[in-house]
C-alpha cells in the first residue's frame, strides 16, 4: 500500500513493520512526531521519559530481555544520552535498538547547531540518514537488521526537513520476530574496567565490519550522469542536489554516513573530473574525502551554519539559480511571542518589575527573554537555570541572593532539574528556584509528563507531587501561586528573596492552549476610560495593540485572563460577557 507519510511518522510505520516491542523517547522538536505516531501501534509500547539518559537505559533493557527497542530524541537530547551511548557500544545489544535522532540545521527550535555524526564517531556506531520518507521507513527496517546482525546500536538520523516534509512510502505488514532469550553473560554486559578492555578490540573489529559492508551496501548507491562534476552527499543535501542538477552531474548517494566506505569513494572520485561534497553543517564526509588524499570542493564554497537550499547549491557548484521571488519573500517577518493568556506571562512582568536577575531553562518559557518583558538572561541547556544560580550565587554570595531566581518549567524540572534542586539542598546556597508549573510539556506541542498524572495516551498514570518532592529534597520554604495574580506573584517574589534559605516558588496554572481548560470571556477596552498610557502594552500581549492612541483588544485571541486589567490605572478593561 502506497501513501502519502511525514518523514517521523514514516519512521514509526519502520518500527512498526520491523516488530519493535518498546519505544521510550523525550519529546524534542524535530523528533516528536515519531513517538507520537508509534503510540498509534497497539502493538507497541510506548512512553514518554522523564529525559533522553532514562529513555536511552529503558530502550537498552528492553533489547537485553530479548525485544526490540527504540528511543527518539532532537540533537541536543543525545548530549544528555550520551553516558549509556557510548558504553551501549561496547556491550552490543541482545535484541536490536535503534536510536533515532533529529538535528536541527537552521535552529528552528534549538539552541545549537550540532551536528549528530560526531556522536556516532565518537561512539563508534553505525549511522543511518533517510533522505526522505521512503527511506525513512526503509532505514528504521534496515536498522534493526544491522543491529542484530552486528551486535550493535544504529543511529537513525534524522533531520527537521526530513522530519517534517511528506513524501510517498510503500507499507508492509509487521513482522515480529521472536524474542531473544535473555542469557546472563557477566563479560558482556558489566563493564568493570576488565570486562571493557576486552570489549573494545570487538568494537574495532565490527567497525571494520561495518565499513566492509558500506562498500558495496545498497543505502550507498552511485548514479552516474555527467562527469565533469561528481557530488558525494546525503540526506537532504542529496534532494537538493538532485533538484539543482538532475543527472547533468554524477552523484554518490550515502545513506550510512558512519562508517563512511573508502573504496567505493575513491572509485567515483576516479570517473569524475571535479569532485564536490554537499553536506549540512560539519565536513564530515569531506574531511574523510580528504584524508583519503582526493581533492574536493566543499566548505571551502558551502558554509558550515544553516540549512542548504536549491539557490546556494545552485550558486556554489555552477548551478542554475532562480531569482524569482519565493513564498517567503512575500511573508513579513513575526516574532514569537508568548500565546494570549499564557500563565508565565505575569510572573515574568513581576521578575521584570522587580528588576530580578533571571537565570532560565528550556521551554516556551524562554520566550520571557524577549521585549517587553525581556526577563530573562541566560538559556544553556535543559535544567542548567538551577545549577547555574546555586554558582552563581556562591560567586557573588549576599550580592546577587535578594535579586537573582532561576526559572523553570515543570517538564524540565523533571528532566534535569532536580539534581541542580539537590546541590543548593545539599551545599546551601541562598537561592530562589521558580518552578513555572502549566501543567504539560509545552514547547513540542503538549506531551504529558510525570508530574501530569497521565501517560503517553491520556491515561491515568503515576503523579509526582512538585511541592513534595521539593520539601522532601530539604526545602523549607515551598509555596504556590498564581501567575494570574501580579499582586500574589509580586509578595512571593518579594518575600522569598528576602528569606535567608533556599526556597522555591511553584507558579502553576495550565497551559492556555489545552483543551480542557475553561476560559472566561473575552475583555474589551472601554475608549472612554483609556487614556492612552500604555500600560497595559508591558506585557506584550499579542491580543493587546493600540489603534488611534487607545487600547485595543482582539477577542478572537483574548481569553479573559485579567492580567490587563490589573495593570490598567485608570479601569478600562471590562468583560465583554460572552465565553470566548
Amino acid at each position: 500500500m502506497k501513501q502519502l507519510m511525514l518523514g517521523n511518522a514514516a519512521v514509526a510505520r519502520g518500527l512498526y513493520e520491523a516488530g519493535c516491542s518498546l519505544i521510550s523517547s523525550y519529546p524534542g522538536t524535530p523528533s516528536t512526531e515519531i513517538t507520537e505516531e508509534a503510540v498509534k501501534y497497539d502493538e507497541i509500547y510506548c512512553e514518554w521519559a522523564p529525559n533522553e539518559k532514562v529513555a536511552m537505559e529503558a530502550a537498552f533493557g528492553a533489547s537485553l530481555a530479548g525485544k526490540r527497542s527504540f528511543c527518539g530524541m532532537k540533537h541536543v537530547g543525545l548530549n544528555v544520552a550520551a553516558d549509556p551511548l557510548y558504553t551501549m557500544s561496547y556491550t552490543g545489544v541482545n535484541a536490536g535498538i535503534v536510536i533515532g535522532v533529529a538535528d536541527d540545521a537552521g535552529m528552528h527550535s534549538s539552541q545549537n547547531e550540532q551536528d549528530s555524526r560526531h556522536h556516532a564517531i565518537a561512539a563508534k556506531l553505525p549511522m543511518l540518514e533517510p533522505s526522505d520518507s521512503a527511506e525513512a521507513l526503509q532505514f528504521a527496517k534496515l536498522a534493526y537488521d544491522l543491529s542484530e546482525e552486528f551486535d550493535t546500536p544504529v543511529l537513525l538520523k534524522m533531520c527537521t526537513r526530513v522530519s517534517h516534509s511528506q513524501a510517498l512510502v510503500e507499507t508492509s505488514p509487521r513482522v515480529e520476530p521472536p524474542a531473544k532469550p535473555y542469557e546472563k553473560n557477566i563479560a558482556k554486559y558489566v563493564m568493570m574496567p576488565g570486562n571493557a578492555k576486552q570489549r573494545h578490540p570487538i568494537v574495532e573489529e565490527r567497525t571494520r565490519k561495518l565499513t566492509a559492508w558500506a562498500e558495496t551496501a545498497p543505502v550507498n548507491r552511485v548514479e552516474m550522469g555527467g562527469t565533469a562534476l561528481g557530488i558525494i552527499t546525503a540526506s537532504t543535501s542529496y534532494q537538493y542536489v538532485k533538484e539543482v542538477f538532475g543527472d547533468s552531474v554524477s552523484v554518490l548517494k550515502l545513506g550510512m554516513t558512519n562508517p563512511l566506505p573508502v573504496d567505493l569513494i575513491k572509485d567515483f572520485a576516479a570517473k569524475v573530473d571535479r569532485l564536490a561534497v554537499v553536506e549540512e553543517l560539519d565536513p564530515i564526509i569531506e574531511d574523510h574525502c580528504r584524508k583519503l588524499g582526493l581533492e574536493v570542493v566543499g566548505k571551502d564554497v558551502l558554509p558550515m551554519i544553516d540549512e542548504f537550499s536549491q539557490n546556494l547549491v545552485a550558486s556554489a557548484l555552477g548551478g542554475e539559480v532562480h531569482t524569482g521571488k519565493t513564498l517567503s519573500d512575500a511573508i513579513p517577518p513575526r516574532p514569537p511571542v508568548m500565546c494570549a493568556g499564557c500563565p508565565h506571562r505575569g510572573l515574568f512582568y513581576t521578575l521584570n518589575k522587580n528588576k530580578c536577575t533571571v537565570l532560565g531553562d528550556i521551554g516556551c518559557y524562554t520566550l520571557g527573554a524577549v521585549a517587553p518583558l525581556a526577563a530573562m538572561e541566560m538559556t544553556l541547556c535543559m535544567g542548567a537555570s538551577i545549577s547555574a544560580i546555586h554558582g552563581f550565587n556562591k560567586a557573588l554570595g549576599t550580592e546577587s541572593e535578594g535579586k537573582t531566581v532561576a526559572v523553570i518549567g515543570d517538564s524540565t524540572f523533571m528532566h534535569s532539574g532536580m539534581t541542580g534542586l539537590a546541590n543548593i539542598a545539599y551545599n546551601q546556597s541562598n537561592s530562589t528556584v521558580i518552578i513555572l508549573d502549566n501543567s504539560i510539556t509545552g514547547m513540542t506541542g503538549h506531551q504529558q509528563n510525570p508530574t501530569t498524572g497521565y501517560n503517553i495516551k491520556g491515561d491515568p498514570a503515576g503523579k509526582i507531587d512538585l511541592e513534595a518532592l521539593c520539601r522532601a529534597m530539604g526545602f523549607n520554604r515551598v509555596r504556590v501561586v498564581d501567575p494570574y495574580d501580579l499582586k500574589a506573584c509580586d509578595q512571593a517574589v518579594k518575600e522569598e528573596l528576602a528569606a535567608n534559605e533556599p526556597s522555591v516558588i511553584i507558579s502553576r496554572r495550565p497551559c492556555a492552549l489545552l483543551k480542557y481548560v475553561k476560559h472566561k470571556a473575552p475583555l474589551a477596552v472601554n475608549k472612554d476610560k483609556c487614556i492612552g498610557c500604555k500600560s497595559c502594552m508591558k506585557i506584550g500581549c499579542p491580543a493587546i495593540s493600540i489603534k488611534e492612541g487607545k487600547a485595543r483588544v482582539d477577542n478572537t485571541l483574548c481569553v479573559g485572563c485579567g492580567v490587563c486589567e490589573q495593570l490598567c490605572p485608570v479601569g478600562a478593561f471590562e468583560s465583554t460577557g460572552k465565553e470566548g
